[in-house]
């Protein structure tokens, strides 16, 4: 009966309509509607009826290129979206003092499949900054934010990710196969916070902390970042209990509670990870 109504309500031709958008967010330099066929292997006469509807209905637009890019209704839903998103409402007042404090650029990141997604940004107030932008989506293996909430994975979820992530060298930094990466990740749980060290980007650094929610998961970080000439590794070491603190804090409004006498939120559903946590 299940299967029924999940067969039922599958409507073939609005998931197609929605595998497209999500072609575009992928594509900031835009698509060719043949570009658009062959990424979602469907008939050319198809794809040019479902961008007719979108470009009409305002989710798509199209240049005189013939290329075309997400339209003004997706960023109304997408600024919508993230006005709803409770985890940035709560982080907000603590990322303004972390960007006081810090005079750097923070971010705050949601994972999304194998990426981390940011969903807010403050920009350091000094003449050299850090772009990015909101929307925008970093692996999680080679990003300070990423790694956190690969780190903090339940185990199993963990060793399932970790061989579909596609390990590729971004920089002569970047982590090359998956042993290293499970020694980075050890080395993240046991200090509870990660760095990138011009790791996704040459001359960036930056150090992130997890966030827990109310069940003890962490879906969530925020990271401190700077070019390499603001950021030492002493001082990137330095802001770490910094970040640390911000995100408990966070993750403690969020409902999480942490185990009495400890500094540090401790998973509830893995005895392993709360060791590791302690050490």
């Amino acid at each position: 009966m299940a299967n029924s109504h999940q067969r039922r309500y599958n409507i073939t031709a609005l998931q197609r309509g929605l595998r497209l958008l999500q072609l575009f967010s992928e594509s900031p330099q835009g698509l060719a509607a043949k570009q658009v066929a062959v990424r979602s292997r469907l008939p050319v006469s198809t794809v040019h009826r479902f961008l007719a509807n979108l470009e009409a209905s305002g989710f798509l637009n199209c240049g005189g290129d013939g290329v075309y890019h997400l339209g003004i209704a997706c960023f109304a839903i997408g600024q919508a979206a993230l006005g709803q998103l409770d985890i940035r409402r709560v982080s907000l007042p603590y990322l303004r003092e972390l960007n006081r404090q810090t005079r750097e650029t923070i971010h705050l990141t949601v994972r999304h499949g194998l990426s981390a997604v940011y969903v807010e940004k403050l920009d350091s107030p000094e003449q050299l900054r850090i772009h990015s932008r909101i929307g925008a989506a970093v692996p999680l293996y080679c990003t300070a934010v990423g790694k956190v909430m690969l780190a903090y994975m339940p185990e199993a979820e963990r060793e399932a990710s970790l061989p579909q992530l596609g390990l590729k060298r971004l920089t002569p930094n970047t982590v090359g196969n998956l042993q290293e990466l499970e020694a980075e990740l050890y080395r993240v749980r046991k200090n509870g916070y990660a760095c990138d060290l011009e790791e996704h980007e040459p001359h960036i650094r930056c150090v992130a902390a997890p966030i827990w929610d109310h069940s003890g998961a962490v879906n969530a970080s925020l990271s401190i970042t700077a070019p390499t000439v603001r950021m030492a590794v002493t001082r990137l070491r330095q802001l770490a209990p910094l970040i640390q603190t911000a995100g408990l804090q966070i993750s403690r409004e969020l409902g999480y509670q942490t185990a009495i006498g400890s500094a540090s939120p401790v998973r509830r559903n893995s005895t392993r990870e709360a060791v590791l946590a302690k050490l």
